[in-house]
């Protein structure tokens, strides 16, 4: 079984577990696909700045959430500090 190609950030790429939530949701992808490469950067720096693995889960499951309510960042957040 091959991939699904998925579209990852400027500077971040695209990690296993966040890919898979993406995927697993045909609204969430689409919308991924559809937000600019610098915004997809905010997401996946989002997911990875958390040092708890819970958190992470939880800013996945956001991320797949707001993503599927047409949400184009994460709210409240300072930003990706490697941009």
């Amino acid at each position: 079984m091959t991939e699904k190609e998925i579209s990852t950030g400027t500077v971040h790429k695209m990690p296993a577990d966040l890919r898979k939530a993406l995927t697993s949701s045909p609204a969430a992808l689409v919308a991924w696909e559809n937000i600019t490469p610098l915004a997809r950067n905010e997401w996946i720096c989002w997911v990875e700045s958390v040092k708890k693995e819970e958190t992470r889960k939880n800013h996945i499951e956001r991320t797949r959430t707001e993503l599927k309510e047409g949400k184009r960042r994460p709210c409240c957040w300072a930003g990706c500090r490697h941009r």
